[in-house]
């Protein structure tokens, strides 16, 4: 057989697109964090309802795409069983696609609608608190998981219809730009990809480091410095090389199931030992609220009032969804040997919906009914000590509550590695030039991908250097990527139209 090869001139231009952007930021780390948040304030401001739009329309095609011809493709050989089981595959699809992220503010989002609610409502009134259990729920909902489908759609076509493997965003693009797919254009939108997403997953990191660490010093006293998020990165980076070493089933696979079950062991717990009826009220008030309030949210930019909230929030989640859509459509490509397009879309849509909202019901809803019954003064310990010391102090009123922050930094941990194996091992994917379905990428390209995804951030802790910089300059490429997006969109129908005269 023959042996993976890399492509030379994406894995070296990436390299070096990626040390010419970070090197300044990491030397004039103030100085290019307010170049980099002027034009991330320019581009919210002005640019922000294309994320809208987007954000909307792509929802709308994915529907239409599940319940349309199109929606009975089978990615490989008809009547082919998938690949991974149902609950593998969302057990991949969703510690891919959000990592510990969900986990930082799936427990503590809702403070900041809580005190900044949207559509002009009163801070901290009732009407306040219900929209604070909702809006996380949509951000992190079907809009979302959409972005996530589509760019998933025209790879796996490419892949297991066509058996053309070239896993690369520029291959799906062949059909529009024929063989400038190979040339320069072709390069440049692969090495834009690579770039968003090592900025995209850099906040996982930023998020799931200091929520780790702070979860270590509750168990064992030590104070969150340094050497504590140093050795949480360090913990984090050995499982998740490990793991992108092992392979797609003997790492990703093994790994992303034992993390779900001990989410939902935890949620489980929470939910039984904790204020039960809250929970069962307020995630039932909420899934109304967002039905019947959809597309107003969707499509809130708040001309009048200009009060931020939706360039603050939505058009940022949106931003961050678009500029992650091409990784993990490459990961759920990969993936989904023998699904159709129906059971993608559908299948990212409501179990990654699902997985999300559960997270906020119980682990956001457990710091709600503190706050509004007196018990603890959330938003206090937020403003005095950070959001990580706030989640643990929230956990901290459980029952067994040393078991429960055990338990929760093991997922925080696992959540993370499993995010950056996923990565790692779709970024020497697509530094390579050929892989067949039965090859991985080279053992040692995933290996290095593994160790880039932790040395900028690490870099950064060392110097006290904005981590938020690096991903704020990812989300600033989310415009460009949105025509990328469209681009693979209209790929996957001429593909397929073409195949089907």
């Amino acid at each position: 057989m023959e042996k993976v090869r890399i492509d030379r001139f994406t894995f070296f231009s990436s390299i070096t697109f990626v040390l010419i952007v970070c090197i300044p930021l990491i030397l004039f780390p103030e100085k290019g964090s307010n170049v980099i948040d002027a034009l991330f304030e320019y581009t919210t401001n002005n640019l922000g309802f294309l994320n809208i739009w987007t954000g909307l329309i792509a929802f709308l095609i994915a529907i239409w795409f599940s319940f349309s011809k199109y929606g009975n493709i089978v990615f490989g050989k008809e009547n082919e069983k998938p690949e991974f089981s149902n609950f593998s595959w969302a057990s991949m699809l969703f510690c891919a696609g959000i990592g510990a992220g969900v986990m930082y503010w799936g427990s503590i989002e809702w403070v900041y609608y809580y005190m900044s609610p949207p559509f002009a409502m009163e801070p901290e009134s009732w009407k306040a608190v219900e929209f604070a259990a909702t809006y996380g729920i949509f951000h992190w909902g079907p809009i979302g998981w959409a972005l996530y489908s589509l760019p998933a759609l025209p790879l796996a076509y490419c892949y297991y219809v066509r058996k053309e493997h070239v896993f690369k965003i520029s291959e799906t693009l062949r059909v529009i730009i024929g063989n400038r797919a190979d040339g320069l254009l072709g390069k440049f939108v692969d090495v834009l990809f690579i770039f968003g997403a090592i900025g995209a997953t850099a906040t996982s990191l930023g998020l799931g480091t200091p929520m780790i660490a702070a979860g270590i010093s509750k168990l064992t006293g030590i104070p969150v410095n340094l050497e504590l998020k140093l050795i949480a990165l360090i913990i984090v980076t050995l499982i998740f090389s490990i793991s992108a070493y092992s392979g797609l089933k003997k790492g990703i696979q093994v790994l992303s199931n034992i993390n779900v079950y001990l989410m939902f062991a935890i949620l489980i717990f929470i939910f039984i030992t904790g204020p039960t009826m809250f929970f069962i009220k307020m995630g039932t008030t909420s899934m109304g609220i967002l039905v019947q309030n959809f597309f107003r949210m969707s499509t809130w930019m708040d001309p009048v009032m200009n009060s931020g909230f939706p360039e603050s929030w939505t058009v940022f989640y949106w931003a961050w969804w678009i500029i992650s859509a091409p990784l993990l459509g490459l990961f759920i490509a990969r993936i989904s040997k023998g699904r159709t397009v129906r059971g993608v879309i559908m299948g990212s849509i409501i179990y990654g919906t699902l997985g999300c909202a559960l997270m906020f019901i119980v682990l956001g809803n457990l710091g709600l009914h503190l706050q509004i019954t007196n018990k603890l003064n959330v938003v206090q310990i937020l403003n005095e000590s950070g959001a990580p010391t706030a989640i643990m102090s929230v956990l901290s009123t459980l029952k067994f509550n040393k078991i429960i922050i055990c338990l929760f930094s093991v997922v925080a941990i696992v959540f993370t590695a499993t995010t950056f194996d996923s990565v790692s091992y779709i970024l020497a994917s697509v530094t390579s030039k050929k892989i067949l379905e039965n090859q991985e990428p080279a053992k040692w390209n995933r290996l290095f991908w593994a160790f880039t995804l932790a040395f900028l951030p690490a870099t950064l802790l060392i110097i006290e250097g904005p981590l938020s910089t690096i991903q704020t300059t990812s989300i600033i490429t989310s415009i460009p990527v949105i025509f990328i997006l469209i681009a693979m969109v209209i790929s996957f129908v001429k593909m397929v139209d073409q195949d089907l005269c």
